[in-house]
Parts: C-alpha cells; structure tokens; sequence
C-alpha cells in the first residue's frame, strides 16, 4: 500500500513564457524539472502552503495564488503524489532557488523538450492543452 503526500506548485508567466526549475541533484528526482512548490503541512490549505514554500525554496512573496491549473495523483513505488498546480502572481520574480540548481524560462511548447518529473508531466501536457485551445498564456489563466 503506497503513502501519499499532498504537494503543491506553481506556474510563474511572463510575457508568453512560463518558469521551469531543475532539482539540485543531492535532493529527490535530483536533475528533474518541475514546477516549484512543496508538501502541504497539516492544518495548512493548498494557497498557504504554496506561498509559504514559494517564500522557503525561491524567496518570492506570491501577489495571488490563482486559479488550479491541474491535480492528479501520480503513483511512484511505494509513494503517491497528490500535485495541486496553480496560477501564481506576484510582482518580483525568482532568481535562485534553495532546491535547484537552474531556473529556465520556457515557451509552454519548450517544456516538453525538459526532462520533468513525474509528477509534473500531466501539468505540462494540460499547459500544452491549453495553450492549443487559446492560443496564448494570458488567455489560459482566466
């Protein structure tokens, strides 16, 4: 029987581009991509936790956490990944992060190119869904 953690990550845009961050290779999925964020805390929702987080791992303060992106349980071994990912504002944006060891900013049809998490592959597939509906990255957020 697998354990499950709740985790949550956000999706940073500028312009026609979104923020992508490889993991130190010392920590889990270490040379990974993925979207930043981390484990939900007891008695913490998904918007505190993705704020607190975003503080911890890039020190960036979050303006809003918007609208859910995707969620969907992702089954590694013995462990289960709850991923909640969200839209984020905020008016400053990451330089370096305390878990990785790049941050790249992607056109959603690059993120494909990256090697990603497993965890995080369903969001970049949805981003590519949307992106292909919309036509632009300031139309998927609303």
């Amino acid at each position: 029987m697998s354990r499950t953690v709740r985790v949550v990550a956000a999706v940073f845009h500028a312009g026609n581009q979104v923020l992508a961050c490889r993991r130190k290779p010392e920590k889990s999925a270490g040379g990974k991509w993925e979207f930043p964020g981390g484990k939900i805390e007891t008695n913490e929702s998904a918007e505190e936790a993705l704020q607190r987080e975003l503080i911890e791992e890039l020190d960036v303060h979050v303006k809003a956490v918007g609208s859910l992106i995707w969620r969907e349980t992702t089954t590694i071994s013995d462990l289960s990944i709850d991923l909640a990912c969200y839209w984020v504002e905020t008016d400053a944006f990451p330089k370096s992060s305390t878990d990785h060891n790049e941050l790249r900013w992607c056109r959603v049809q690059e993120l494909g190119q990256l090697d990603f998490a497993a965890a995080d592959k369903p969001v970049v597939r949805e981003l590519n869904r949307l992106e292909a509906v919309s036509g632009s990255i300031s139309k998927m957020k609303g």
